[in-house]
């Protein structure tokens, strides 16, 4: 995953950029008013005035020269009029040229504000030669502060915002970052002192990035995790309980052989274990095959089959067994059919479904093959004609080590069917067995072609 095109980058980012506009408006405008309202030093007009006209008599044009780019560097331009003419021009505005004929006919002082934040002075200054003057002053504030004070404070004001706005911002964005992070923590350990139930679940506020898809993804995790450990106890527990009934009468059994008085009474006896070793061979076998393909079959190689191979290779295969128990093996019928699977596995899966078929049908009995397709799957459908399976059993006969009512009546130890069912869900496949019509079982597997 790139980290440009999550969501979580993008979050950052955005917030990041916000918080530096919103540093650099707000700290423009706030320094700028906190320029205007905290300083001391307001501009006197009227001294303001005499320093221009005292400049203006001690050197003349070029003295007040010097004395107007030194209140312009301080925020203030001003001149002085003499007879309605400036002595030193400066750029007048439209609105404060149509209104200097006015003032210049009041022949008094005033200070006006045209528009916020912009100040137009217009003082009267007689001067030590005896002449009336006029000063005309324009400034955008009406204090007066030195440019290096003004930047100063302008600065500082900048700096605090900076640390304002973005504290503000960076302690919301990792508060936003470390809840998710701090409830996948909790449950991790919780989950690390044997809590499997543990679950980060859906917290307040978490946004909807690659935190809350860790989380998530993080429970998906856990229920595996708890569903595969509840699973081993199961069949830890159903394999312990197996395996002390064959084991018991294996002991029996040697016990019975040790007591023969020579090895032709013996005989029988040790024939009887090395079926119970048989048994218990098959049963570990078929264990051990269920357990990979629970753990989800690791480098399992899927190709293309056509499964009418696989379905009348099977058949072949199981004829020589129907035959010994009398049962007819039929296959009804077999539609080409492709799909993307393991041999190995589905020959595997439908051999235990046939043997379970022959295994149940009396002798004389038929067991029957279809394979045909249906829309966007295969579907294969073997039923005999035996006893069938009780209705409320019909739904755990796919649990490992269960056994119904009328299993009994013959060999197994309750593993064909979970292999099976396990085989078809790593194929994207569905099974179902039910009672088919006119009594026996049917079960229909559905595989999706290729």
């Amino acid at each position: 995953m790139k980290p440009m095109r999550t969501s979580l980058y993008w979050r950052l980012l955005v917030w990041f950029c916000v918080a530096n506009l919103l540093v650099l408006a707000l700290g423009g405008l706030f320094a700028r008013r906190f320029i205007e309202f905290t300083t001391t030093v307001e501009i006197n007009w009227a001294a303001l005035a005499q320093d221009a006209d005292q400049a203006y008599e001690s050197g003349g044009r070029d003295a007040l020269a010097v004395w107007v780019a030194q209140q312009r560097q301080q925020g203030v331009e001003a001149t002085l009029l003499e007879h309605g003419e400036m002595l030193y021009p400066i750029r007048l505005g439209d609105a404060v040229r149509s209104q200097l004929p006015s003032l210049l006919g009041s022949d008094r002082s005033v200070v006006m504000q045209p528009r916020p934040g912009f100040y137009v002075a217009f003082q009267q200054v007689n001067g030590d030669d005896g002449h009336a003057r006029q000063l005309l002053a324009m400034s955008r504030t009406h204090v007066r502060l030195r440019p290096q004070t003004r930047e100063k404070i302008y600065l500082a004001m900048q700096l605090l915002l900076s640390l304002l706005f973005i504290g503000a911002v960076g302690w919301w964005v990792a508060r936003s970052v470390a809840r998710p992070v701090e409830a996948l923590r909790r449950a991790t350990r919780r989950m690390a002192d044997g809590e499997l139930s543990a679950r980060v679940g859906r917290q307040g506020g978490m946004a909807h990035d690659e935190l809350a898809q860790l989380a998530g993804d993080f429970d998906v995790m856990a229920g595996r995790i708890e569903a595969l450990v509840a699973h081993d106890r199961g069949v830890l527990q159903d394999l312990s309980h197996e395996l002390r009934s064959p084991l018991a009468r294996l002991q029996l059994i040697l016990d019975l052989a040790r007591r023969g008085h020579n090895a032709e009474e013996s005989a029988p006896y040790f024939s009887q274990a090395e079926q119970e070793i048989a048994r218990l061979d098959r049963m570990l076998g078929d264990m051990l095959a269920l357990s990979r393909m629970e753990g989800g079959l690791p480098g399992m190689e899927r190709e293309q089959l056509q499964l009418v191979d696989v379905v009348h290779e099977c058949v072949e295969q199981s004829r020589l067994e129907a035959d010994a128990k009398q049962v007819e093996l039929w296959l009804v019928s077999a539609e080409s059919a492709i799909v993307s699977g393991n041999a190995m596995l589905l020959e595997r899966a439908l051999d235990n479904l046939l043997a379970n078929a022959i295994k149940f049908s009396p002798a004389g009995g038929r067991v029957e093959v279809i394979l045909r397709v249906d829309q966007q799957f295969a579907e294969i459908s073997v039923r005999d004609h035996g006893p069938g399976v009780p209705a409320d059993e019909l739904a755990l006969l796919f649990r490992p080590f269960f056994r119904g009512s009328n299993a009994a009546r013959a060999e197994g130890h309750g593993l064909g069917l979970a292999i099976v069912r396990r085989v078809v869900q790593v194929h994207g496949g569905t099974i179902e067995v039910r009672n088919a019509e006119g009594g026996g079982l049917e079960v229909r597997v559905r595989l999706p072609l290729a």
